[in-house]
């Protein structure tokens, strides 16, 4: 049998290595387009908004290589997926050539969101690869001022690293909290104050016009009339789904690859589906999810891994995110929703806490901020499916 995982990135790499820790004896053969390295293998992101983008000095090596593959008796296509045509069982490539399969694993992840007049240019940057981290570090010189256009957990993490450079930093943000989808409102304005308290120059409530200048940037327009001077731009509106190569393919795609609790995608035979790129019916929510986290990129390729070696696998992880900003690390257990009661058990929400929120009788998030013990045993309630009420009893 021929396994083909396409996409050289977290995901499609943890599954290769997984396959082969579990013994498999299949041709397994990974098709890499990421361009890190020659040999089109990703490099691990989550230092990219942080160490990385920090300074010279910090390496960005990618997550495996040609030579690692080898011994692991993978083979390695280097080449972008352009198309799938499922009754011949054949991945097309850019340039004509083709790869044939038994068994296919779509783990093409995600690409950065772009919004018409919000495009990478000469001064205005997206974050996804090790080469735009060095393209963004090396345009941040001394004196250059920042407008970073998004609030989520990335554009967070690249705010908090150039103010550390000490570099001007305004951040826009269409809602009114940082990092609202991700923490709840709440929670975001706790550390919407933070990043004030640090510097950070944020325009929250208001979005962007236009990007003006001719050859560089030279200012942000906010539709609250506001203008921003600017010599860089960083753009972080989030990521869609890399599915565009399997259009047409019958496929079910509705904001990625829809599969089943096994990470096998929906109405068709010996295709699955890991990270970013998957939407499954989870089992513990009872509900179709789609995560885009570093954490969820290798529990899905364990997930696949396992179906693929004779052992029936759902994937019933709890969400787990963390960021690392501000001096310290942010986890979130679960799900924050807004509707959802929040109450802080540990420390404050100025300082290190733990913070429970909780809805419909249960336990939905664990929520933490340094204070790693203290987080722990109400980690293991929210794993365990804990009540709202035994949750907050054992505070």
């Amino acid at each position: 049998m021929r396994i083909v995982v396409v996409g050289a990135s977290l995901a499609g790499v943890r599954t290769v290595e997984g396959l082969r820790r579990r013994d498999s004896d299949a041709d397994v053969v990974l098709v890499g387009a990421e361009p890190e390295a020659d040999d089109g293998v990703a490099a691990d992101r989550p230092p990219l908004s942080k160490a990385f983008l920090a300074g010279p000095g910090v390496e960005a090596p990618p997550l495996t290589s040609r030579e690692r593959l080898g011994a692991l008796g993978v083979g390695l296509v280097p080449g972008r997926a352009v198309d799938l045509d499922l009754d011949r069982r054949r991945v097309g490539l850019h340039g004509g050539e083709s790869v044939a399969f038994d068994t296919l694993v779509v783990a093409t992840g995600s690409t950065p969101r772009t919004v018409p007049g919000l495009e990478p240019r000469p001064g205005v940057f997206s974050l996804r690869t090790a080469a735009d981290a060095a393209a963004i570090r090396a345009a941040c010189t001394e004196g250059a001022r920042v407008v970073v256009v998004g609030g989520g957990f990335i554009g967070a993490e690249i705010a908090w690293t150039l103010r550390q450079l000490g570099r001007e930093v305004a951040v826009v943000e269409p809602l009114p909290a940082l990092m609202i989808r991700g923490l709840g409102p709440e929670l975001g304005a706790a550390f919407t104050r933070r990043h004030a308290a640090a510097g950070v120059d944020l325009h929250l409530g208001a979005g962007v016009a236009a990007i003006e200048g001719g050859e560089r940037v030279e200012a942000v327009a906010l539709t609250d009339g506001t203008v921003l001077p600017a010599d860089v731009v960083v753009l972080g509106l989030g990521t869609v789904p890399e599915t565009g190569w399997l259009v047409g393919s019958g496929l079910d795609l509705r904001d990625g690859v829809v599969c089943d609790e096994r990470l096998a995608a929906v109405g068709v035979e010996g295709v699955w589906a890991a990270g970013d790129v998957v939407r499954w019916r989870h089992p513990r929510y009872g509900e179709d999810v789609r995560v885009e986290h570093w954490t969820n990129a290798v529990e899905t390729a364990g997930v696949v891994a396992a179906n693929l070696t004779g052992a029936p696998t759902v994937h019933d992880a709890v969400p787990y995110v963390w960021t690392d900003q501000l001096g310290g690390r942010l986890q979130v257990f679960g799900r924050v929703r807004p509707q959802d009661e929040l109450r802080v058990v540990v420390g404050d929400l100025d300082g290190s806490f733990v913070a429970l929120t909780g809805g419909d009788g249960l336990l939905r998030s664990v929520v933490g901020y340094g204070a790693v013990k203290a987080l722990m045993p109400f980690r293991k309630l929210l794993l365990a499916g804990a009540g709202w009420d035994e949750a907050l009893s054992a505070a």
